[in-house]
């Protein structure tokens, strides 16, 4: 964005006898991007910008195209014109970049290369030092509002304990930048995120639910560990799974390996009485009431299994997981992911934006009223 306003390619533009500021022309961007080396060809180009729309990141300037098209149209950059949602979670990532670009730009920093158990970590700082010099730069007033941001900051996987086991305190444990926010990300990267299309080819999401063994009340859900690899995890006795660990914090504990029968691939029937369109979802007085949960995953994950696509919706939830002690229920229509609109996406699309979020989950859903 910045360079696109370096190089006058956003700027004021008319159309029409109506002047839009701080826009550009979608060809020429694609133009640009193919010059800079940023996509290989216009396919790609095309692909990388619709990336960016459907992070809320651009759109079109009246908002009459969702998708993104190589012609003579004027797009926008949410942050150009205000329209960038500032949930918490993005307040939260912007607070970490901010800490980190004062940490990385003075000469004594906190942040040093430390060793642990035999092990070295890059960028680490100890709780009780970060605490101390959050109070010394006024980022906050006191060491309990220090601690909650921390902890917020872990939430979000912007730091971590060095071995992912601790939360974040107020004491000589060690932590560490988990995200290196100098390192600057080339456009293509964004097209290789979707870890979740390995698995587009079942009929099921790749949240869905598989059968472990005969018995009907041993089912379980894919669901994904803290550390973004894919499992199969029974959904029965989570409490019972993450004692397994030798670790009573089953948030941040080391989930064990657990070996399992053969996994038979299933396509449960859904549970929706019949096909309900986005056009019924939000035509004026449908009856349905929308609700926001924010869903905190476990060792284990986040306990619900995503179905369907336009609308998306839930098709089960882990009675004794994160999901539904927010309030998640079956049926429910899935609105937006962690601020993205996704009524328009199909499941796999949807899985990639939980899989690669935070481990803070925020949700819109619509539910039926009764």
């Amino acid at each position: 964005r910045l360079r696109l306003h370096d190089g006058k390619l956003i700027k004021d533009r008319r159309y029409h006898l109506r002047t839009y500021p701080n826009c550009f022309v979608a060809k020429e961007l694609t133009d640009w991007l193919i010059d800079h080396k940023e996509a290989p060809d216009r396919e790609t180009g095309i692909r990388l910008m619709q990336k960016l729309m459907d992070h809320y990141i651009i759109h079109h300037v009246c908002d009459e195209h969702s998708d993104y098209k190589d012609a003579k149209l004027l797009y926008r950059f949410r942050k150009d014109d205000g329209t960038f949602p500032l949930s918490k979670d993005v307040k939260v990532f912007m607070r970490g970049q901010s800490i980190y670009e004062k940490l990385v730009s003075v000469e004594e920093s906190i942040l040093k290369v430390r060793e642990e158990n035999s092990v070295k970590y890059q960028r680490t700082f100890l709780g009780s030092e970060m605490i101390d010099w959050l109070i010394q730069e006024g980022e906050v007033e006191n060491r309990q509002e220090a601690v909650e941001l921390g902890r917020a900051l872990l939430e979000h996987g912007i730091i971590q304990h060095v071995s992912n086991r601790h939360h974040f305190f107020d004491s000589d444990i060690l932590y560490q930048f988990w995200i290196n926010f100098r390192r600057r990300r080339r456009l293509t990267e964004l097209l290789n995120e979707n870890s979740s299309r390995a698995l587009s080819e079942s009929p099921d999401s790749p949240f869905c639910l598989r059968k472990l063994n005969p018995d009907p009340g041993n089912t379980s859900f894919l669901s994904v560990q803290t550390n973004k690899e894919i499992k199969i995890v029974s959904a029965v006795r989570r409490s019972s799974i993450t004692s397994l660990s030798g670790n009573s914090n089953a948030y941040f504990s080391t989930p064990p390996t657990l070996v399992f029968p053969p996994v038979a691939e299933c396509n449960p029937k859904s549970v929706l009485k019949r096909p309900v369109t986005n056009e019924e979802l939000l035509s004026p007085g449908a009856p349905y009431v929308k609700k926001t949960l924010t869903i905190v995953g476990d060792a284990v994950g986040w306990g619900f299994v995503v179905r369907g696509g336009r609308p998306c919706h839930i098709q089960a939830v882990d009675p004794g997981g994160p999901a539904a002690a927010a309030g998640m229920k079956v049926c429910q229509f899935v609105f937006s992911v962690n601020g993205v609109y996704v009524l328009h996406l199909d499941y796999q699309t949807i899985s990639s934006l939980i899989m690669t979020g935070p481990r803070t989950l925020v949700m819109e859903v619509m539910e039926a009223i009764e």
